[in-house]
């Protein structure tokens, strides 16, 4: 039910990247009602509300129900295809965000460092060997390491969207209306909507004995990398306008503007046209970033 946020960081690498955006949020939507509550709704049409498979495998059930006699295969199989393109989304992903992560001196340099193709390759070899990292603690201790990974991430993701629409209401309002392409529906009501919604189900996380350690856990470890944030920051400053940032970003810069111009959406509205925000271009002198066109 997650991962739709991919598509922004996918789409930086497209030819039409607004176009990409609407296309991939608008599928989103189709997707849910086709997957999510037309499979529900088939369920509830093909099987008993008081089956006891139901508590099992449903969908399993189902095929049976139908005669289908290989059910179990037939959903291994989705269920494997499935699991693969989470894997190949979350490398994909994890390895964009390093490379912009160590862009801004805030990962090792070494995942720069791109192949013939302009493929970030040392940023996916890292996260690969993290997957696998991942695949014999699952398998050398499963009720402890794993376990840990695994709770600690529960509601790692509500985090994320939570941050996502408290930065769509910050960042919004500090770019000139002209520039916003892509525009989201209802705002701001709709984005206060959501995130009250986040931190409902984050509530109920707490209350409830059997996710209240999901909670926890995840709180742990988001308290963990914002301690890790702060300690470097005390020590060096921002990571990026450091020294060793300032010649990180400018070994990145040729991949960045061809990829993820689209990321600098704040930053370039100080160097375009129209009326700008004050704080904006306070924040952009702060920064080092030159607020006038050259």
């Amino acid at each position: 039910m997650v991962g739709a946020e991919i598509a922004t960081i996918a789409a930086a690498e497209s030819d039409e990247p607004e176009r990409a955006i609407v296309r991939a949020t608008n599928s989103v939507v189709l997707r849910v009602i086709i997957f999510f509550v037309g499979s529900i709704f088939l369920l509830a049409t093909i099987l008993p509300w008081n089956s006891a498979k139901l508590g099992e495998s449903p969908y399993v059930a189902a095929f049976e129900q139908m005669g289908i006699g290989f059910a179990a295969e037939v959903m291994n199989f989705v269920v494997l295809t499935a699991v693969l393109s989470c894997l190949n989304s979350g490398l994909y992903t994890a390895s964009r965000m390093l490379f912009v992560l160590a862009a801004r001196n805030e990962a090792p340099e070494r995942l720069l460092k791109l192949n013939r193709k302009g493929v970030p390759a040392w940023a996916i070899l890292f996260s690969t060997v993290v997957g696998f990292l991942c695949v014999i603690a699952a398998a050398v201790s499963p009720d402890r390491v794993f376990l840990f990974l695994l709770n600690s991430s529960g509601a790692i993701i509500l985090f994320v969207y939570l941050l996502i629409c408290l930065s769509q209401l910050r960042m919004r309002r500090m770019v000139p209306p002209e520039r916003l392409v892509v525009k989201m529906w209802l705002y701001p009501v709709l984005t206060v909507l959501t995130a009250a919604a986040i931190v409902a189900v984050l509530i109920g996380m707490g209350l409830g004995k059997d996710t209240r350690s999901q909670l926890i856990l995840s709180l742990l470890a988001w308290a963990l990398v914002l301690i890790v944030y702060a300690v470097r920051r005390r020590v060096i400053g921002d990571a990026h306008l450091s020294d060793h940032g300032v010649e990180a970003e400018k070994s990145a810069d040729p991949w960045m503007h061809e990829h993820i111009s689209g990321a600098e959406v704040e930053v370039d509205a100080a160097v375009g046209e129209g009326p700008l925000d004050p704080d904006l271009i306070r924040r952009a002198r702060e920064e080092g970033y030159a607020n006038e066109a050259p």
